[in-house]
């Protein structure tokens, strides 16, 4: 199948969310609440957490039907924008679909865990001296490998047509 075929970031996204979903199911079936396992001491836990807000927490202290409310409308909105970037972006590289499937599936990842609990199931915690980066999940890591990717083919793109505008003159 080519990568352009609409099913493409289908695919993608829904492979995203069934890793992401049992992998949450592992950890919900594992562990206690605010339980952790080191797993490179000093590093990288597996610490079950939840988070009622956006990344970082962002929202956790509002109301809980106008925070789904939010939550739900913005990853439908996030939704019909990926639908509209693939049109645009489906003959223009790979880098942009692989992008648009694991934003997509990360998105459709924690909208899951919104709906089922009322929160994000959250457990990769990683720190450096000290220094503790926030828990996330699969879904969370799809959004920020798929960005990078729309943001590097962007970028390439841009480089290409600079090398090309050079060669012409």
């Amino acid at each position: 199948m080519k990568l352009s075929s609409p099913w493409s970031p289908i695919l993608i996204a829904a492979a995203v969310v069934a890793l992401d979903q049992l992998s949450k199911w592992w950890i919900l079936a594992t562990f206690n609440l605010h339980e952790s396992l080191p797993v490179i001491p000093g590093f990288f836990d597996l610490t079950f957490v939840v988070n009622t807000g956006a990344a970082f927490g962002m929202l956790a202290g509002e109301q809980n039907l106008w925070r789904q409310l939010f939550f739900v409308s913005m990853t439908l909105v996030a939704l019909v924008v990926l639908c509209f970037a693939f049109r645009q972006y489906r003959y223009e590289g790979r880098s942009y679909i692989i992008g648009i499937g694991l934003i997509g599936g990360g998105a459709l990842g924690n909208l899951v865990d919104r709906l089922r609990f009322g929160h994000v199931v959250d457990f990769l915690d990683f720190s450096i001296k000290g220094h503790h980066w926030p828990a996330f999940n699969v879904a969370d890591s799809a959004i920020s490998v798929g960005v990078a990717f729309f943001l590097l083919a962007g970028f390439l793109e841009i480089r290409r047509e600079g090398s090309s505008e050079a060669a012409k003159s």
